[in-house]
C-alpha cells in the first residue's frame, strides 16, 4: 500500500499442480480471513499454466493445454478472477468459452498465436491480453500476430508502463487503438527493495538498473509501483485525469468490480492521495488511512493522524 495499490488480484505463474494448487489455498485463506490495514485482495490471477512452450518469457518449462475439468478443481480452491492463457492450444476455444460462461475474466498472453487465432480467441470470450506486446507474437505487417489482434479489435488490454517491458512509442500507439488499455506493474517480490537476487517462484533473478532479470538477460518481471506508473504515463504524455483513470478505473471495470476505482457515491472510499509533484502522500483503504509517507505503522500509533 505504500506505493498506491489498494485493490489487486494475486497472481501465480506457471509451476507443477501441486505448486499452483497451494498458492490457490493460500489466497483463499487470505481472502476468507483479511488482515486489518491491508489492500483488498479481489481474487487469483491464474498466469499460467495454460501457456506456449514457445512463449515462456520467464516461468518455468511447465506449460501445459488447459482441460475443463482440471480448471474447474482449481476454480474450487479460490476465486480465480483472470486466466491467462494461449488461445492457439488444442482445446482452448472450448475452455474460453467455459470459463467466459463462469464468469472468469480471460486473457491472451505467452501465446505464440496468429492474427486470426487472437481474433477467434476474442469472438469465443476471451476480454483482452496479458502484458501487450511482451510474451506473445508481434506485429508484422504480412503476420500482425497477437500483438495485431489486439490493436485491431480489443477493448482491453494491459501494458507494463515501467519504460523497460515497452518502448514509449509502443504505449502511444496502444492508446490509440484500444480504448481501455490499462496499466500493471507486473511486479516481483524485488520491489520496493535494494539491488541483488530474488526468488521468482522456483528461480532465481537479479535486481538491477531498475528491472529484473534472469541469468541470460530475460525480463522476469517488474519492480515497477503504481505510483511510479503513474508518472511514467504522464512523462511519456498523458493528461493526469487519463492516466489515472488507467491505473484504476480501467481495470476495476474489467474484471466487473464497480465500487472501486472511482470516486462517487456508493463506491467504496479506496483513494491514493499524491502530492502536485505525483508524490504519493497517504493512502484510504475503505475511507481508513492506511499509509501515509513518512509514517511508519506501530501497535501503538497511527500513521495517518
Amino acid at each position: 500500500m505504500r506505493f498506491g495499490t489498494t485493490s489487486l488480484l494475486v497472481t501465480t505463474m506457471t509451476a507443477p499442480a501441486a505448486e499452483i494448487e497451494r498458492a490457490l489455498r493460500d489466497a483463499a485463506e487470505w481472502i476468507a480471513a483479511p488482515p486489518e490495514r491491508a489492500a483488498r485482495l479481489l481474487g487469483v490471477h491464474l498466469e499460467g499454466p495454460y501457456i506456449n512452450p514457445g512463449k515462456l518469457g520467464a516461468q518455468p518449462p511447465c506449460a501445459r493445454p488447459g482441460v475443463i475439468a482440471e480448471v474447474e478443481a482449481l476454480l474450487a480452491l479460490a476465486p480465480i478472477r483472470l486466466l491467462t492463457l494461449a488461445p492457439e492450444l488444442s482445446g482452448h476455444a472450448e475452455l474460453i468459452r467455459h470459463l467466459d460462461g463462469r464468469g472468469v475474466r480471460v486473457q491472451m498472453g505467452h501465446s505464440l498465436g496468429s492474427y486470426e487465432e487472437g481474433v477467434a480467441g476474442l469472438a469465443h470470450g476471451a476480454r483482452g491480453f496479458t502484458h501487450l506486446f511482451n510474451a506473445m507474437s508481434g506485429l508484422h505487417h504480412r503476420k500482425p500476430g497477437m500483438v495485431g489482434a489486439a490493436l485491431a479489435h480489443a477493448e482491453y488490454a494491459e501494458i507494463i508502463p515501467d519504460l523497460l517491458h515497452v518502448h514509449p512509442g509502443a504505449i502511444r500507439a496502444a492508446l490509440r487503438c484500444i480504448p481501455r488499455l490499462y496499466a500493471v506493474t507486473d511486479s516481483t517480490a524485488a520491489a520496493g527493495m535494494p539491488d541483488g537476487e530474488y526468488r521468482l517462484g522456483a528461480q532465481r533473478v537479479t535486481k538491477c538498473l531498475g528491472g529484473v532479470r534472469l541469468a541470460d538477460g530475460t525480463l522476469a518481471g517488474s519492480t515497477l509501483t503504481m505510483d511510479q506508473a503513474l508518472r511514467n504515463l504522464v512523462a511519456i504524455g498523458l493528461d493526469l485525469a487519463d492516466a489515472a483513470q488507467r491505473l484504476s478505473r480501467f481495470p476495476a471495470e474489467f474484471l466487473g468490480e464497480h465500487e472501486i476505482g472511482r470516486l462517487a457515491p456508493g463506491a467504496h472510499a479506496d483513494v491514493a492521495v499524491m502530492s502536485a509533484d505525483l508524490d504519493l502522500d497517504a493512502v484510504y483503504v475503505g475511507g481508513e488511512c492506511v499509509h501515509r509517507r513518512d509514517a511508519a505503522p506501530t501497535a501503538e500509533t497511527d500513521p495517518c493522524r
